[in-house]
């Protein structure tokens, strides 16, 4: 398969000034990499695996290394680890030859985009004309979409390569990624591959968090970057959306939708200098720096905390209190009534617009004598199928119009007073209220216990503090804080008013410094 990468009409290369005490200093014979310089040494594939996207990008613009030799160390270690089931279609043709291309042009002498011979991986509901999109759904398989999704081309033109397609939740309606449709199936944590890597962009998630690739794109609807973030140890973002129209930051064209008001693509990669690259490619902005944390302002309100496992509690408390040693003021201020807003919005204004927005998406993608209702009946999952039946019956259209116009306003409202009066630059909290959990194989969901109270709804439980800002359309970003004594990742979240993205992450570069990078899973 192939893959269309050749176009880098960014022009220079963004040099990373971060984290790059990180890499190891290495004379790189390019010879030995699939290149021709004259370096003494060769990076060998254990130090390829520990780079991260900015390190990639300096090492292969200064010559370091190959992007050819990148790709297929990272290629071989896909193959290696496909028993995480991250991937639905590997693009190993294609990659290799986008590989040889940028290798071609730095040796020219030519000038190479941002992202030159960065390998990505692309959630499988974001089209890609010259590989399959099939949203992990039977009423899909093998569906090639006519153009690349508005998102991703920029960071094709920048020279990312991408290296497959990720496996997600069917139709990005849940969170375990445990699938029926054979040819996806279930994806597993990169850390423990007995339990879920998160969704619905958990094939993403463990990549990334496998050290497969150093990032990629997820979508979050509901929480679908930002979980598989968490559970996986690495950094997610979830951009503004607000009103859904002039407010959002990223085009959703071009990508298996469930709601316009909600849906995002969103940057996944092991850090946050790493999104907040890929944000400046896509939004043909510029990188932000790290902000000082001494003065700024978290919020801390109970309804992101009444419902925490001890263990995930414990160490959320030891990242605040090195938050508060390095400056960071917390202000404990409450969100009321923002639990019974949501009920009143997240459904209605999803399983709605899904039936408005998928039809659309159909058409305009080429997917020829594809309904939502031929998507409904085909679905493998039933807990899926039973949602998009409820999409084609409409069954919450009664109750969109209040959810739209009158709760959904109401949430925004308490939002935008809630940082204002009290000055808060971030909402602090657990990205989950649990770590990872064990796969159900037979089922693919269960019930979940927090420190041993009644058995819960698993996916109501990992959603619970995503889903807010989700609803409200903030921006959100997640970075990991540590290990369980399990050896499970624990994310922490932080949340910003509509518009505040590069400002999020230019707070998260500086957080993600205090509390430095999880080491790498024993895979």
């Amino acid at each position: 398969m192939k893959t269309a990468v050749s176009g880098t009409s960014r022009r220079g290369f963004l040099k990373s000034t971060a984290l790059l005490a990180g890499v190891p200093s290495i004379g790189v014979s390019l010879g030995a990499c699939g290149g021709g310089d004259d370096n003494d040494g060769a990076m060998d594939d254990q130090q390829m695996f520990s780079l991260t996207a900015s390190q990639a990008v300096d090492s292969i613009a200064s010559g370091q290394m190959t992007a050819e030799a990148y790709v297929r160390a990272l290629l071989s270690r896909a193959q290696s680890l496909s028993n995480l089931g991250a991937f639905i279609t590997l693009n190993a043709d294609g990659a290799i030859a986008a590989a040889k291309a940028i290798d071609a042009k730095r040796q020219a002498g030519q000038p190479l985009g941002a992202l030159a011979g960065l390998p990505i991986v692309v959630k499988d509901n974001i089209n890609t004309k010259d590989l399959p999109t099939t949203g992990a759904t039977p009423g899909l398989a093998g569906f090639r979409p006519s153009a690349n999704a508005a998102v991703l081309q920029p960071l094709l033109d920048a020279g990312a390569i991408i290296i497959g397609k990720a496996n997600m939740h069917e139709l990005a309606f849940g969170i375990t990624n445990t699938n029926f449709a054979p040819f996806a199936g279930v994806a597993r944590n990169a850390y423990k591959s007995t339990h879920i890597p998160g969704g619905s962009s958990g094939g993403s998630g463990a990549a990334i968090g496998a050290r497969i690739v150093p990032a990629g794109l997820g979508s979050d609807t509901g929480g679908s970057v930002r979980i598989p973030a968490a559970l996986n140890g690495i950094a997610g973002m979830r951009p503004s959306v607000g009103n859904g129209g002039a407010e959002r930051r990223y085009s959703g064209k071009g990508v298996i939708p469930l709601s316009h008001t909600r849906d995002t693509v969103g940057p996944m990669g092991r850090t946050v200098a790493d999104i907040a690259l890929l944000d400046a490619v896509i939004t043909g902005t510029s990188r932000p720096a790290p902000l000082p944390l001494r003065g700024l302002r978290f919020g801390i309100p109970t309804a992101y905390w009444d419902l925490v496992d001890n263990e995930v509690l414990a160490m959320m408390e030891a990242a605040k209190a090195k938050l508060a040693a390095a400056g960071v003021v917390f202000v404990q201020a409450e969100l009321p009534n923002v639990r019974e807003l949501l009920e009143k919005t997240g459904f209605p204004i999803v399983l709605h617009e899904a039936g408005v927005d998928l039809p659309v998406y159909l058409a305009e993608s080429g997917a020829t004598g594809v309904t939502v209702a031929s998507l409904a009946q085909q679905a493998a999952n039933p807990e899926v199928r039973s949602a998009f039946q409820a999409v084609v019956t409409d069954a919450f259209g009664p109750q969109y119009p209040d959810a739209l116009n009158v709760y959904r306003p109401q949430m925004r409202a308490l939002y935008d007073n809630y940082f204002s009066s009290q000055g808060i630059d971030a909402i602090f909290f657990p990205t989950t209220p649990l770590p990872a959990v064990p796969i159900d194989p037979i089922k693919g969901t269960s019930t979940v216990t927090v420190n041993g109270g009644a058995p819960l709804d698993e996916f109501e439980t990992f959603i619970r503090n995503c889903d807010p800002g989700s609803t409200t359309g903030l921006p959100g970003i997640t970075l990991p804080i540590g290990l369980t004594k399990d050896g499970l990742p624990v994310g922490m979240a932080l949340d910003g008013p509509v518009g505040s993205d590069q400002r999020l992450l230019s707070i998260g570069m500086s957080a993600e410094a205090l509390f430095g990078l999880l080491p790498a899973p024993n895979l």
